[in-house]
């Protein structure tokens, strides 16, 4: 290298280590003269539009890289100077520009909060609202993004947004605190996470994560246009949130104006629905056995009415499709559809609405009075194959209404038992108590297999026929509402047998003159060309008024009275020939006798015998 060239490089080299040193040597006496605590904090104050104060001198650091820490920071709401905060942050480090301090200015596009606490207000239904700066640089990029979407709202001039440079806004260890009136109440804990808004006419991205109720949740919310949005426009959006109880996530458009909407694709998935609603402490629906849920669908709404439109529902696994809709326009919340099924479980998806409480989890226990008071419900079911229990059903329609303290479940239709059942439970919330009314109507259906369901080893018709079961009551659990209840039982079957009942075993211990329980003569059938029972329910108790069955040869009757528990059985019947022979004096073919005992062991006697058990 020539000897000039090499000099001027030295030259070179040593003016920018002159330079480098002016710089290091200027900066933090720039930053101790001119980079003070009131000019970061109107810088801060400019772009929020809120008061701001820093509890102590700023901390300016040059090395690794040049940036000012803060203390105590607080701010509060302009033109009020006794309001409470809407941020306090214990600490605050600020990516300042070094060349702008050089001259006298304050630049920054990295802020890090640590351990912040940003405060929010609580609607009447605990719902979290945040006041919208109108203020200070955001402020009035809003105001200017409102008079953008105010001239043309299909196709606002999006070229006249504020392109001012904003940054990043990380923030770790957080809190956020909502307040109603003079107490607040902790919502969100361990809150960590980062803002990214590059310009404000540009995309900004949210991602966080934190801990509400004791669940860590995720957060991720990207939008297009925010500053669109936040002027009343609509813009592109997507949010994803994640945590153990449920998963839902949102890709559409939306508006956050006075007149906010939004229209996307829907998803929402809950492991276990309790668990989700017991987290949420949402008390829309009642203790569910529904196991998980997932909902796939179109969405569009307001703040007054959501619509799902080709809804992809699976409860249990077991796939649905359907629309629904969410009304909250009136004091109740309204949920208002159709939905249609391959399988379902009757039992699990009423259990979300039923005003039933299991007893010690071993079934329907307590009468919930209180149930109809939540939530106004209107949902038409369909199913190809539907299970209650052990019964299995076939081509269900069914209806599910609640409203204004009154709650009907209705089967309409539904083939059961080789025939048609339709059944319908309902609760009316009166002053005096709340009233339950429940209808069976089976109508050519086998006896056995319904007897199979019930339950019932004996004394069930083998045939065809129908069932009718009316019952209205009263009380707290299901024992006592049926202990109390009214009503009629009536039933009719064609040719068949009577099963578990040996008529010539019981005819023949009859005759001997001595008592014995019925088991003794449940081996066996009695063959009938017809049975009929008809009954009268009061208070509880079962009055027999018809109930016969007969064949070609034999003929049996009761009457009496059958208590729902808690009593003895208190019946009279008659066994004879189907056509009775001419009397004879002091003869007669019929044979009378007595069945007490309770309803799970019942004891026959003749007539004239004492039943002693």
């Amino acid at each position: 290298m020539p000897v000039p060239l090499l000099r001027r490089s030295l030259w070179a080299l040593g003016l920018a280590a002159i330079v480098l040193a002016i710089v290091v040597v200027t900066l933090p006496y720039a930053a101790s003269t001119q980079i003070v605590r009131d000019r970061i904090a109107d810088e801060i104050g400019d772009w929020s539009g809120m008061n701001v104060s820093i509890g102590g001198y700023p901390k300016i650091a040059v090395w690794p890289r040049f940036e000012a820490v803060l203390t105590d920071v607080s701010m509060s709401p302009k033109g009020a100077p006794a309001a409470a905060p809407v941020l306090k942050s214990e600490r605050m480090e600020i990516k300042l520009s070094a060349i702008a301090a050089l001259f006298g200015s304050i630049e920054f596009s990295t802020a890090r909060l640590i351990r912040p606490t940003l405060y929010v207000g609580l609607t009447p239904a605990g719902m979290p609202t945040i006041t919208i700066p109108e203020s200070g640089r955001i402020g009035r990029s809003i105001a200017i993004a409102r008079g953008v979407v105010a001239e043309d709202r299909l196709a606002p001039d999006t070229a006249r947004l504020p392109d001012d440079r904003f940054g990043d806004v990380q923030f770790s260890d957080g809190r956020i605190i909502g307040r109603d009136g003079a107490s607040e109440a902790v919502l969100v804990t361990d809150l960590a996470g980062r803002l990214e808004w590059e310009q404000l006419d540009g995309r900004a991205n949210l991602a966080a994560t934190g801990v509400w109720r004791g669940e860590a949740f995720d957060v991720d919310l990207r939008a297009r246009k925010p500053l669109l949005m936040l002027g009343g426009g609509e813009g592109r959006v997507k949010i994803a949130f994640k945590s153990a109880p449920t998963t839902l996530s949102f890709d559409g458009k939306a508006s956050i104006s006075e007149n906010a909407y939004f229209e996307g694709d829907a998803s929402f998935t809950a492991p276990s629905l309790l668990r989700m609603i017991e987290w949420t402490h949402a008390d829309l629906l009642h203790g569910t056995e529904v196991g998980s849920v997932s909902i796939k669908s179109q969405v569009a709404g307001t703040a007054q009415r959501i619509r799902f439109e080709d809804a992809e529902i699976a409860l249990d696994g077991n796939p649905g499709t359907g629309a629904l809709d969410l009304l909250l326009t009136g004091t109740l919340p309204v949920i208002a559809g159709t939905l249609a099924f391959d399988t379902l479980n009757l039992k699990s998806f009423l259990s979300a609405f039923t005003p039933l409480e299991s007893a010690a989890g071993s079934g329907p226990g307590v009468v919930d009075g209180d149930f109809a008071s939540r939530i106004n419900l209107d949902l038409r079911l369909s199913s190809q194959q539907a299970t209650a229990g052990s019964l299995t059903l076939g081509d269900v329609a069914a209806t599910a209404r609640v409203n204004d303290g009154f709650a009907a479940f209705d089967i309409s239709d539904a083939k059961a038992f080789g025939g048609n059942v339709q059944t319908g439970l309902r609760f009316d919330r009166k002053p005096e108590g709340t009233q339950v009314e429940l209808r069976l109507l089976a109508s050519d259906i086998d006896g056995g297999a319904f007897g199979t369901a019930a339950g019932l080893n004996r004394l069930v018709p083998v045939g065809r026929g129908k069932i009718s079961v009316i019952l209205k009551g009263r009380g707290t659990t299901w024992d006592t509402l049926m202990e109390h209840s009214d009503g009629s039982i009536a039933a009719s079957f064609g040719p068949g047998a009577l099963s578990g009942f040996d008529v010539d075993s019981f005819v023949r211990l009859l005759g001997e003159g001595r008592g014995f329980p019925l088991d003794d003569v449940s081996q066996g059938s009695f063959p009938i060309d017809a049975m009929e029972v008809k009954a009268s329910v009061a208070n509880g108790v079962a009055t027999i008024e018809t109930a016969q069955a007969g064949s070609a040869s034999r003929q049996i009757n009761l009457s009496g009275n059958i208590p729902y528990s808690g009593g003895r059985l208190a019946l009279l019947g008659r066994v004879g020939p189907a056509t009775p022979a001419p009397a004879v004096a002091g003869q007669s073919d019929e044979t009378s006798f007595v069945v007490g005992g309770s309803w799970s062991l019942p004891y026959i006697a003749p007539a004239t015998g004492i039943v002693d058990e």
